[in-house]
């Protein structure tokens, strides 16, 4: 069936047509309910489509709006959660079938500050199983099945905030919620042509979401553009009591002090190496539109090993996580073959391992902090390939399947990054322009990309498929 044109508008857009009455949060929501139901079945991005809760919300943004209470940017307007967030109304599955009838009766504290914005929540999202913690090779690592991308059905989302990506891609929602703690938000934003923001590590509280690696993870909004991830951090900002990682900092979107022109960018000196030659004709492209905006200086980043130390504590930190079912067996129900036997060895990870990898992890946090303050943005491609076809398996010691080329140094740093589109590569599949900024500048970032996406249309283009 035909996807609702309307849920491919940005979220202003649909905000102004709620407004004026050209469309209602019901018909909305009513409208997700079906696309997800039926195109995001096919792509496997969708775990439970919540229309009990989804019409009730619905119903009641409605009944505000009509009577002039009005919640702000995101009042009406439908998404979707990654599966790993709590949810009144829907088993929480974390993607994993030893958790596949997984209740809560409370909401992860991002679900409650988007209802409080007047957000519709209409389904829970596919992801990979355990957000790929298990350390993934297969690109059906879920009970749901492969994450297939809207831009070729046989090729992947992208892992592990898959359905996040695809059903934002595929328009089947404005925005949804994804998880990264080593490149499962911008890594599907790059393969599915969306952007993607990963906040700083704090920014927004982890309550109610499924632990991997509790000084890794972060959550963060995958949207049609910039202004879109913005309007949604917005409202999932901020302390809760319930999260100690969480810090008081203030965030508003927009920034008081707008955008501005002459930024600072910086880009890796090797950023060609592992990349796709159609990604490289693509950077290059975006580099000549920052050139518009401010300047452009190759650099030389640090020889640290942060890909080591970032996978050693992922898989110190998971195996205890969940210790429970690769004690008692349950880790032998994971659909992915890998992921039944790597935890029996992440479990055996020595401690001095762990404290080596998180003391590199300081002098990288120190290092980047260096960097980002002498300019407003890192840049280079998000990705180092298009999304993979389905019949291929990860290479996880090479560049071009993990978020490049600061993906691990900026993970393991908790800094933001925001990833665009840039154009397309090989196969006709996306390519992707990152942006990585200082810790807690969120809103900088925000306004680059909304800049670069002022002066581009890629983030505009829709997949065929």
């Amino acid at each position: 069936m035909a996807v609702n044109p309307l849920l491919g508008l940005s979220i202003s857009e649909l905000g102004a047509k709620l407004r004026s009455g050209e469309t209602s949060p019901t018909a909305l929501a009513r409208a997700a309910i079906e696309a997800l139901d039926s195109a995001g079945r096919e792509l496997n991005a969708v775990v439970t489509v919540m229309e009990d809760r989804a019409m009730g919300a619905a119903e009641r943004a409605e009944a505000e709006l009509t009577s002039g209470h009005d919640r702000g940017p995101l009042h009406g307007i439908p998404w979707g959660a990654k599966d790993l967030l709590a949810a009144v109304g829907a088993p929480t599955t974390w993607g994993a079938t030893p958790f596949i009838d997984q209740v809560f009766d409370f909401d992860a504290t991002v679900v409650r500050k988007l209802e409080q914005a007047g957000a519709v929540l209409v389904a829970k999202l596919a992801m990979v199983e355990l957000a790929g913690g298990m350390g993934y090779e297969e690109l059906d690592a879920a009970w749901t099945g492969p994450g297939r991308n809207p831009w070729d059905h046989d090729s992947w989302a992208g892992g592990s905030s898959s359905g996040s990506g695809a059903a934002v891609a595929a328009r089947l929602l404005p925005f949804a919620i994804g998880s990264e703690t080593f490149g499962s938000i911008v890594t599907p934003a790059s393969y599915c042509g969306v952007s993607g923001l990963r906040p700083t590590y704090g920014r927004v509280s982890r309550f109610g979401a499924m632990a991997l690696s509790w000084t890794l993870d972060k959550l963060g909004p995958l949207a049609r553009s910039a202004e879109d991830c913005g309007l949604v951090l917005d409202a999932i900002a901020g302390p809760d009591e319930n999260d100690l990682t969480s810090v008081t900092r203030t965030f508003h979107h927009p920034a008081p002090d707008g955008r501005r022109d002459g930024f600072r960018f910086a880009i890796p000196a090797d950023w060609k190496e592992g990349t796709e030659p159609g990604i490289v004709d693509n950077i290059e492209s975006s580099l000549e539109t920052l050139r518009e905006i401010g300047t452009v200086e190759e650099i030389t980043l640090p020889d640290i090993p942060s890909g080591q130390a970032a996978r050693i504590i992922i898989a110190a930190e998971g195996a205890s996580a969940f210790e429970d079912i690769i004690e008692d067996g349950r880790v032998m129900q994971l659909r992915a073959p890998s992921c039944r036997v790597k935890p029996h060895v992440h479990s055996m990870i020595p401690a001095r391992d762990y404290l080596r990898a998180m003391r590199v992890r300081r002098f990288v946090s120190q290092a980047y902090d260096r960097i980002t303050a002498e300019y407003d943005a890192i840049v280079g491609p998000t990705t180092g390939n298009v999304s993979p076809l389905l019949t291929r398996t990860l290479d996880r010691s090479s560049r071009p399947t993990t978020s490049a080329p600061i993906g691990a140094p900026g993970n393991l740093a908790g800094l933001p990054a925001i990833a665009v589109p840039n154009g397309l590569g090989d196969r006709g599949m996306p390519t992707s322009l990152q942006f990585t900024g200082r810790a807690w500048t969120e809103s900088r970032l925000l306004s680059i990309a909304s800049e670069y996406q002022l002066r581009t249309e890629h983030h505009m283009a829709a997949p065929s498929a």
